[in-house]
């Protein structure tokens, strides 16, 4: 029953969702723009990480999953401070 969800719906819902982010990555106007893509990719990495995980029964891929997510949340924070001390109009392209 489970395979069937994630096969049929969460992982195709997941791969829409990084079509749709890769769009926004490389239409995205503003740097901060292309940081919260960068942000959602790998946090849709996560999620089909954890749900290969679940259907192949592999307890290690869920571990691959959280070191990602705390790099994820080091850098996201990285940047922010990035972003606080310098001066906003040098963040455009």
């Amino acid at each position: 029953m489970i395979d069937n969800i994630i096969i049929y719906f969460t992982l195709p819902l997941l791969s829409i969702s990084m079509l749709l982010i890769f769009i926004r990555l490389f239409i995205g106007p503003r740097l901060i723009d292309k940081v919260i893509a960068i942000d959602l990719i790998v946090i849709v990495g996560i999620g089909t990480f954890s749900a290969y995980s679940i259907l192949f029964d592999k307890t290690a891929i869920i571990d691959i999953s959280l070191i990602l997510a705390l790099i994820a949340f080091l850098s996201t924070i990285a940047f922010t401070y990035f972003y606080e001390k310098r001066d906003k109009s040098q963040l455009y392209y």
